[in-house]
This record gives C-alpha cells, sequence and structure tokens, in this order.
C-alpha cells in the first residue's frame, strides 16, 4: 500500500520536531475496519463524558485547552501503522541489507482483528510504540547510514549496533523511508553497556539535531525561510499569547545561530515536547510504572483513573491537541481539514496502553549493600518517605509552584499537597501545561535515568544533592537555559544538610530501587 510521507505540505521545520513531529502530518490512507475479538472491550477513547473531570486546569483556568468534539475527531482518518525494520549504525549494518529492505513489499502490521489474548494485544502494543508518524522529516537515508552523523549528533546505538530511536518503513517496493517520532523516540535509553530500555527516559540528541539542521540554515538564502516556518511551528506548539509578554517572543527576536545554540543547550532526555517551550523543557517521563501514577505529566496535568484515560492522554501527545483551544486562542488560526491529518485508532490506543502497563524495570545492578542499608535508614529518618512513599516511592500527589494559589475547589477534586518545594515554577506557570503544580514524582528506577528536576538541570543524582547547586554561581550540569552561563537550582532542600558520608549512602539506597 501507497502512502504518503506524514508531513507539511511544505518542509517540516526541524527544530520543533519535537513538537511537530508527535502529529501525522498529512494525509495518510484510512486502515480498513477490522472486527475485533468478542474477548476485548476497547474504551472508546474521545469521549466526552469522560474528559469531564480528567484534567487538571491550567493555572489561568480561563485558558484550559477545550479539546475538539468527538464527531471532529472520529472523522480524522485511520493512520495505518506498517511492519518497521532496525536502523544500523553503518559499521554494524548487515551486509546486503539495503538491497534486501528495497525488495520488501509493504505490509501492515497492526491487525486488531488477529489478537486473541492479552499477550497478542501487549505484542501488538508494542508494534504501536515502535511505529513511527513522520518520516524523511529531520533524518534522511544518507544521515542514517553515514558514521560521520553518527559522531556529530552524539547518537547512541545499541551494543548490536541498531539505533534504537527511529525505524525503517517501506511505503512503496524499492523505497526505504526513515520513520520518526514513534513513542520509542523519546522513551527508549540507550545504556552506557549498549543495552536498550524500552519506555525509560529516552536519552536521543534531538537537541544536538536539531542544533546541526538549524545551523545548516544560518545564511542569508535559507534564513528568512527558516524563520517563516518557525513563526508557524512555534505557533502550533508553544505560543502563549494570554502572558504578557510571551516567553516565546525572545525566541523571535533571534538569529537562526542563537536559534541553533538555544536547541543544542537541550541535553538529551530533555526535549521541549509540544505544549512546554523552547525557554521552559522537560524532562522526559520514565513510562516504566506509569499503570500505577495517578496523574500524568510533570505538571499533572491529566488525571490517570483508568486504561481509557491513558488511551486519551496518548491521543492528545500524539497529535490531537495541536486542535485544542485555549480560551480564545486557536494555534491553527482556524480548524483544519480532519481529512488531512490522521490518528491512532482505538484498537491502537487500547493496545498501546496495554503494552505501556507491561512494562517491567530493567535488572538493577545496583546491589541493596551495607551503604544501602544506612541510606534507607537516612531516607526514613529524613522524612523523605512523606511524599516519595514506599512500594511506589511517590504518594501520587501534586505539590503547588511559588506563585499560585491553590483554589479551594481543587483541594475537593484533587490530591494537593500543602506546601510547594520551591523549586523553579516557570513550566508550571508558563507553558500550555503549566497546572500551578507539580506532580511528586516516583524515585523507582533513578540508578538507569538522567538528567534530574522537572527541566533535566542537573545530569546525576550527586548533582541534585550538591549544596553548591542553589549558589548564584551554580553552572547547572542539564539544561541551563537560554543564554545562562550560570543558574541556582533553589528549592527542593531535602538531602542538602546532610554529612557527605550521610548523602553518598542516601543516593547508594536511591539506585537500588
Amino acid at each position: 500500500m501507497k502512502h504518503r510521507n506524514l508531513r507539511l505540505s511544505f518542509v517540516l521545520l526541524a527544530l520543533v520536531a519535537t513538537a511537530l513531529g508527535t502529529i501525522s502530518l498529512g494525509r495518510t490512507p484510512a486502515a480498513k475496519k477490522s472486527m475485533l475479538s468478542a474477548d476485548f472491550d476497547v474504551p472508546k477513547t474521545w469521549d466526552s463524558e469522560a474528559f469531564t473531570g480528567m484534567e487538571v486546569p491550567l493555572a489561568d483556568p480561563t485558558k484550559t485547552p477545550v479539546h475538539v468534539s468527538a464527531d471532529y475527531y472520529y472523522r480524522i482518518p485511520v493512520m495505518p501503522i506498517y511492519k518497521s525494520y532496525p536502523i544500523y549504525a553503518p559499521d554494524k549494518e548487515p551486509a546486503g541489507y539495503m538491497d534486501w529492505l528495497k525488495k520488501q513489499e509493504p505490509e501492515i502490521a497492526f491487525d486488531p482483528s488477529k489478537l486473541k489474548t492479552n499477550e497478542d494485544w501487549i505484542k501488538a502494543g508494542e508494534l504501536v510504540f515502535e511505529a513511527p508518524i513522520t518520516y524523511n522529516a529531520l533524518n534522511k537515508l544518507a544521515d542514517v547510514r553515514n558514521a560521520e552523523w553518527y559522531k556529530n549528533s552524539g547518537m547512541p546505538v545499541s551494543k548490536d549496533g541498531v539505533m534504537p530511536f527511529n525505524r525503517y518503513v517501506i511505503p512503496a517496493k524499492g523505497t526505504v523511508d526513515v520513520g520518526e517520532f514513534a513513542c520509542a523516540t523519546c522513551h527508549t535509553r540507550v545504556m552506557p553497556d549498549g543495552t536498550i530500555i524500552k519506555g525509560a527516559q529516552g536519552n536521543y540528541p534531538l537537541g544536538r539535531l536539531d542544533e546541526l539542521f538549524a545551523r545548516s540554515k544560518a545564511n542569508p538564502k535559507d534564513e528568512q525561510r527558516f524563520f517563516e516556518r518557525a513563526r508557524f511551528a512555534w505557533r502550533l506548539a508553544y505560543l502563549t499569547p494570554w502572558l504578557k509578554p510571551d516567553p516565546m517572543d525572545e525566541m523571535l527576536k533571534m538569529s537562526v545561530a542563537e536559534v541553533a545554540s538555544v536547541a543544542g543547550g537541550r541535553p538529551p532526555g530533555v526535549q521541549a515536547r509540544t505544549g512546554t517551550s523552547l525557554i521552559y523543557p522537560v524532562a522526559i517521563s520514565d513510562l516504566i510504572g506509569v499503570k500505577n501514577r495517578r496523574y500524568l505529566d510533570r505538571t499533572g496535568l491529566q488525571l490517570h483513573r483508568s486504561i481509557g484515560d491513558m488511551m486519551r492522554y496518548a491521543a492528545l501527545n500524539q497529535g490531537a491537541s495541536f486542535l485544542d483551544r485555549y480560551g480564545d486562542f486557536l494555534p491553527y488560526g482556524e480548524m483544519p481539514d480532519p481529512n488531512i491529518r490522521s490518528r491512532y485508532s482505538d484498537e491502537a490506543l487500547y493496545a498501546l496502553t496495554l503494552y505501556l502497563y507491561s512494562l517491567e524495570p530493567p535488572p538493577n545492578p545496583n546491589k541493596f549493600d551495607q551503604s544501602a542499608a544506612r541510606g534507607q535508614k537516612i531516607f526514613q529518618r529524613e522524612g523523605c518517605a512523606g511524599c516519595h512513599e514506599p512500594p511506589l516511592y511517590t504518594n501520587n500527589k501534586l505539590t503547588p509552584v511559588e506563585g499560585f494559589k491553590v483554589p479551594e475547589q481543587h483541594l475537593k477534586q484533587f490530591d494537593v499537597l500543602s506546601y510547594c518545594v520551591e523549586t523553579d515554577p516557570n513550566l508550571a506557570l508558563k507553558t500550555r501545561r503549566g497546572t500551578g503544580y507539580y506532580k511528586v514524582p516516583s524515585l523507582k528506577g533513578v540508578w538507569y535515568r538522567g538528567p534530574f528536576e522537572h527541566s533535566g538541570s542537573v545530569a546525576t543524582l550527586e548533582d541534585w544533592f550538591d549544596p553548591k547547586r542553589t549558589r548564584d554561581d551554580y553552572v547547572p550540569t542539564g539544561f541551563r537555559g537560554v543564554g545562562v552561563k550560570t543558574r541556582p537550582l533553589r528549592g527542593h532542600r531535602f538531602g542538602l544538610d546532610l554529612s557527605d558520608a550521610d548523602r553518598k549512602a542516601l543516593i547508594a539506597f536511591l539506585r537500588t530501587l
């Protein structure tokens, strides 16, 4: 089956591929509707009644997003999910692999009529997790087969040479596309030993790739067109015109070279995802254990009450949120024809959610030794369990940020702590995902995660517990900020007053979780 590249009618601005990569950018043929096994009751994703009470209002409640109607949503054609193939680094690609790929026929990989057991659905959900939704938008075939590209981008590969963030897709026999921006693009991590952790906080070097793209346009010939596309892309993904000034105004005054530097300032594991900002990006979430989390998003934007809520969250974050209205602000300007877009089927979202719920953490190499046992006692003594309550190591509550007054109604509707930990409030107040809260994160799996803090400002746990981070001359080891050389990381002072020995023991314990 032949399909069009999922792109805008003009070339996608790669700098904001994080945002625009989360929608199917162009029309794709609708997949034939399949009959489901009677044993599985797939929830309806776009259920207006279920949306009621599902989301925490924004800090400015008059700008809380209003979603499109179910009628509009279900007129968007379903995106077919094609069979995809691994991408290998040049020195690891099997002999004759590309020639073999060009001989393959296009093949639809997801067919719910064939799914009879829970295991079948979970396996199909992994296909959805890895299914690209844009093609040749940021990375081209010549890039992913070029050793210099891996070196310049810092692209991690597995021990067997696989670059797991993108996949090859066959749209027509003889054609090989680079498929991008699946769920796996952001939520796959390659560890230092080359093992792959699916669902983890990813380490795809998107900031560096965006920087390389922008620098290639830093010339008089391309610069005007770059900003024409940037303004449209930023409007779709980031602008908050109800804020005076809009934080993104700063970006519109920059040169292309300056924009490139901003992009390059986002380390792997931190992204300017849709609804955040190039100014205020966010650390990528770890999806392992998501089944037990009551709130989704760093800012606790959505309640997680059921499998249907997770399906709705995935649908919003894979493109439907571009259609939201914020008060009188509509990012598109006017609603586009639903036929120029595509969406996951309800069955695909159901399978994806079952897969995410099935994810288990990898074997932990950190043993619970004498130092960790001492650290556990310090964890208890210091009251860390008040927020990071075992066994989930989160109390699944929201904590308000400085500058936000908690409405009385929120205390009845949501699980809100009575105090804030005084971390930087900008993500929670100055973005489209800004609720005025941060959720209390789980500490499980911190041994394989990083960078830490809601914007990924510190690279390691040692950095987070370093008392020097609160000083004005501190140089963040993770995300610094636009034009920032030094920036204090104040707030969450828990653990900063420990002795060096106690601090090391506490970190040793945390790494066993």
